[in-house]
Formats: structure tokens, C-alpha cells, sequence
């Protein structure tokens, strides 16, 4: 099979002759430049990836490197806006372009959350008076359609990295603490921010599948909803406060593209997934294996068949901390529970952080290649895609 074949043989839940493999395609697949420098290092190939999402410190991953990984998709993203975007302050901060300011202290990897604009005491006049990013502006689509037919020709799977981050984007306005006060006591409020910003990156993504939606196979964007131990709410609000905006998100995405819809949320979500099939989502992600529910056994038997699986390689434990060995055997584990009959698609959980051995980065894509469907599984024909 082609890259583009096998993976979306397993999106459509038909066993294609191995599993398709992701790294770096989208915003939580990825890689930290540290932990990429020394992957490229220990490969032998490719060249300093530029930085494509500086508050995660996310660089992109040579060519050639994927390729010796045995890569099945490739990204298509939004450029830099010709006005606005990320202004410099110094001292390793900057704002972006919702008003946000960044730090990055000494010694960490990330740009840490400083100023949220929109915290504390406000109206929804407070609202409506924010100056908001200008989703018009034509450097944010210049050249899409061009790197898209380019992609395309290739042969490998198609990502279009959406901007549909509505849930992160009004916690970093408000705050985490202030966002989660409203989840519980001001509806109204909760709402209005929602909505302000779902409007801004309405327009923004409409635009861009105006260009993308007949040359893209995946539309790919995180928005996180879970925690270690938990959802961030109670189902009851879910439905009322978020699940009409992600209904609305999975909408305007059909009406431009029959492209499948990759979601990420971090966290225990299994009691949210059924509400993400009755949406539309076509595949989760990263599977968060740490945490509770989120078994690849069980998510498999209660939810296969109806939602495809992204993910699920664990980054807290086995790939920091495991031998390469023992990320072999967690890779081919993880391939017996999700991977019957398609379904599954090989990736960390989450981003490659600087912790994880570039050993251990070759062990689990050299396992995923070794994860072959067995001639009497029924095999999704290539001539049939």
C-alpha cells in the first residue's frame, strides 16, 4: 500500500498490511527541538528542523528523517499573518496575537502562561471591545494551496493542522483559574467568550478549507477537555457549554471537506467518547494511557468500529523511562488491543519530550513496522481507496 492508502484504510476501520505511523504532523505529534537534535544526531540524517509552534518549542522534523522512520502522513499549516502576530518584550517573553504574554524562565523547555488579558472582573461588553486577531489576513493562507499539491503528489496522507483550539484559546484569555469559575457558575459568561472566539476561528479555518478541502485527507486539531483522573466537567455541562461549539466545528468542516477529523484532548475523556462519535470525530487523540479509563483494551471493545485510535505509545512512563526492548513490546502490545481489523494509527502520547531517548524513538517506529496484518485478517485492497 501507499502511506496514503494505509492510513486511511485503518481511519476506515479495514486492516491495511501494516499500521501507518505518525511523528511530527501535527501539533501533538510532534517533537521538541532538543529531543529532535538528538534523534537526527543518532539517525546520522537530516537537518536542524525550523520551529513551527514556539510556546510548545515544536520543530519540524527533516524530511529525511521521516522517511528513515517510515512516516505515513504529511502536514499542510497556516503561515505567519502579515500584520500582527507575536510581538517581542524582551527578557524571553513575547505576546501573541490574542493579547497573551509568554515567558520562558530559565531552564525550561516552554513558554510558560504571564498575562491572561481578559482575567478577572469583566462583561461581556469587556468582551466585545478585546481587540481580536484579524482572520482575514492574507498571509495566513498565501501559498496553502500551492505546498498542499505539492503534498499530494506524494503519495503520503494529507494533514491540514487546524486552528480550532476554541476550549485552550478562552482558558489563556480568562485563566485557568477564572475559565474554570465560569464552567461552573457563569454560563452566560462561559458562553459569550466561547462564542467570541469561536468566531474569530470560525472565519479563519473557513477560509483555509475553502483553498484545502478537495487536496487534504485529515483534518487534524486539539482542543483538551480531560485531566489525569477526570473530565473537565460533569457530561451534563459538557453538552450544555461545549459539546454546540464542537457540533458547529465538525459542521463547518463537512461543509468544505470529506476529509477524516482527527481530534486530541489529553486526559480521561471515556466518558465524552460516545459524544464524539454522535459528533462526527472520525479518530482520538493520543490516548492517554496514564490515565483512568483510558485502558487501550477497553477503549477498543466499548468503542472500535465507530472511533479510530491515534496514539497511545505512553510518554510518562515507557518512553522516558523504558529500555528500548521494552518500548518493542509496548508498541506490539498496544497493536494486539487497538489494532484488530484497523483502527489504530502508531504515535506517541503527545509530543516527543527531551526525556525520551532518541533509542527508544527508533525502537517503537522500527516495532510499528513489524506490526503486519496477517494474510486471513480481511485486508482493505489498495485498487479499492
Amino acid at each position: 500500500m501507499t502511506p496514503r492508502e494505509r492510513m486511511m484504510a485503518a481511519l476506515e476501520h479495514r486492516a491495511p498490511d501494516r499500521v501507518p505511523m505518525d511523528l511530527g504532523t501535527t501539533r501533538f505529534t510532534g517533537m521538541v527541538g532538543s529531543a529532535y537534535e538528538e534523534l537526527r544526531a543518532h539517525l546520522g540524517v537530516g537537518e536542524p528542523g525550523p520551529l513551527i509552534d514556539r510556546m510548545q518549542q515544536l520543530v519540524q522534523p527533516d524530511e529525511r528523517v521521516l522517511e528513515r522512520l517510515g512516516v505515513d502522513a504529511r502536514a499542510v499549516s497556516q503561515g505567519a499573518p502579515d500584520r500582527g502576530g507575536d510581538l517581542e518584550l524582551g527578557d524571553h517573553r513575547y505576546r501573541d496575537e490574542w493579547g497573551v504574554v509568554r515567558r520562558r524562565p530559565p531552564g525550561c523547555h516552554y513558554y510558560e502562561l504571564e498575562t491572561c488579558p481578559l482575567a478577572g472582573e469583566i462583561t461581556a461588553g469587556t468582551i466585545a471591545r478585546h481587540p481580536w486577531p484579524d482572520p482575514t489576513d492574507p498571509g495566513i493562507v498565501r501559498g496553502l494551496r500551492e505546498r498542499a499539491e505539492r503534498l499530494r503528489r506524494t503519495g503520503y496522507a494529507v494533514i491540514y493542522n487546524a486552528r480550532f483550539n476554541l476550549v485552550h484559546t478562552t482558558q489563556y484569555l480568562r485563566g485557568f483559574e477564572d475559565w474554570y469559575l465560569d464552567l461552573g457558575a457563569d454560563h452566560d459568561l462561559f458562553t459569550a467568550l466561547m462564542q467570541a472566539v469561536w468566531e474569530v476561528l470560525a472565519e479563519l479555518n473557513r477560509r483555509t478549507l475553502s483553498q484545502l478541502g478537495d487536496l487534504i485527507d485529515i483534518v487534524a486539531y486539539g482542543d483538551d477537555i480531560g485531566q489525569q483522573d477526570r473530565p473537565v466537567c460533569a457530561l451534563p455541562l459538557y453538552r450544555k457549554l461545549i459539546r454546540p461549539f464542537q457540533e458547529r466545528l465538525v459542521d463547518l468542516i463537512r461543509a468544505h471537506t470529506r476529509a477524516k477529523i482527527l481530534y486530541h484532548t489529553c486526559g480521561s475523556v471515556y466518558r465524552y467518547i460516545e459524544d464524539f462519535i454522535a459528533i462526527g470525530i472520525d479518530a482520538l487523540n493520543p490516548i492517554q494511557v496514564s490515565a483512568k479509563d483510558m485502558e487501550p483494551g477497553r477503549l477498543k471493545r466499548d468503542f472500535g468500529g465507530r472511533i479510530a485510535f491515534w496514539g497511545g505509545i505512553d510518554s510518562q512512563r515507557v518512553l522516558p523511562h523504558g529500555s528500548p526492548a521494552e518500548v518493542r513490546t509496548e508498541v506490539r502490545r498496544t497493536f494486539e488491543l487497538m489494532g484488530a481489523g484497523g483502527g489504530w494509527v502508531l504515535a506517541g502520547v503527545h509530543n516527543i519530550q527531551p526525556d525520551v531517548p532518541p533509542e527508544n524513538v527508533c525502537a517503537m517506529f522500527e516495532a510499528g513496522r513489524k506490526c503486519v496484518y496477517e494474510p486471513s485478517e480481511p485486508r482493505a485492497s489498495a485498487s479499492g481507496l
